[in-house]
């Protein structure tokens, strides 16, 4: 058995989106179609827990539609020209010893990911894109405003994610990893229900914000300390007994 969030645009609630934890059994292996059966088994949960349709969104999306949705996919526009969205995240990031290593902006994202400099430069201490410093907090924001500027020209015709309850990312997982795409895709949706997203796109500024202004972000630290929490109170039952 395994957990793994879908993300839900949470169109009537303050926050922005919510992150929902289903079990689900897991079936090991890199082959596509042990992801697929995973895929499977994570909607199948959702479904039992009142959120369905899903949309995942990832390169192992049975969609075409979560498919180009995959930040390996996408493209963001720069300075420079056309960047691969994921190339552009590792390239922008500043280290205490180094960085932003702005080479990597046209490596194949893949390669850019696997650059020794990004493990060995230190902590990251903030982004920089475009002459624009972006700061780490919120924790995610400045993978979220790749994301949605990367979509956003195709705003209208990504109102069919509305028909989406939540969205998943198969590969993601919180214990190892921050961004996720299935989150930046149901804050998109979140936006653009709230009347938001042309607003909070207008610089990196305003983007930040909105972002600030809304209870939103990983609910993955909090998760694990109620859990260990719940764990420490389960333990002193027990003691008790």
């Amino acid at each position: 058995m395994a957990e793994r969030p879908i993300f839900v645009p949470a169109s009537d609630e303050p926050e922005l989106v919510q992150e929902i934890y289903l079990r689900l059994k897991w079936h090991a292996g890199f082959a596509p179609v042990q992801k697929e059966k995973n895929v499977q088994e994570l909607h199948a949960a959702a479904a039992a827990a009142g959120y369905s349709p899903l949309l995942e969104v990832s390169s192992k999306s049975g969609e075409k539609l979560g498919r180009h949705l995959s930040a390996f996919h996408l493209k963001v526009q720069s300075r420079m020209g056309e960047i691969a969205l994921e190339s552009a995240f590792q390239g922008s990031k500043v280290f205490e010893r180094g960085g932003p290593f702005t080479d990597l902006y046209a490596m194949d994202p893949r390669e850019a990911k696997r650059d020794p400099r990004l493990r060995n430069s230190g902590q990251i201490v903030a982004f920089e894109f475009d002459g624009v410093r972006f700061p780490i907090e919120p924790r995610t924001a400045f993978y979220d405003w790749l994301y949605i500027n990367a979509i956003y020209p195709h705003r209208e015709w990504l109102m069919r994610l509305h028909r989406y309850a939540a969205f998943s990312d198969i590969e993601f997982n919180p214990e190892r990893s921050l961004n996720c795409q299935a989150r930046s895709c149901a804050l998109f949706v979140s936006l653009m229900t709230k009347d938001l997203l042309d607003s909070a796109g207008e610089s990196p500024e305003t983007f930040i914000a909105t972002l600030a202004a809304h209870p939103y972000g990983p609910r993955q630290a909090e998760r694990s300390a109620q859990q260990a929490l719940a764990s420490s109170e389960e333990a002193k039952r027990a003691v008790g007994r």
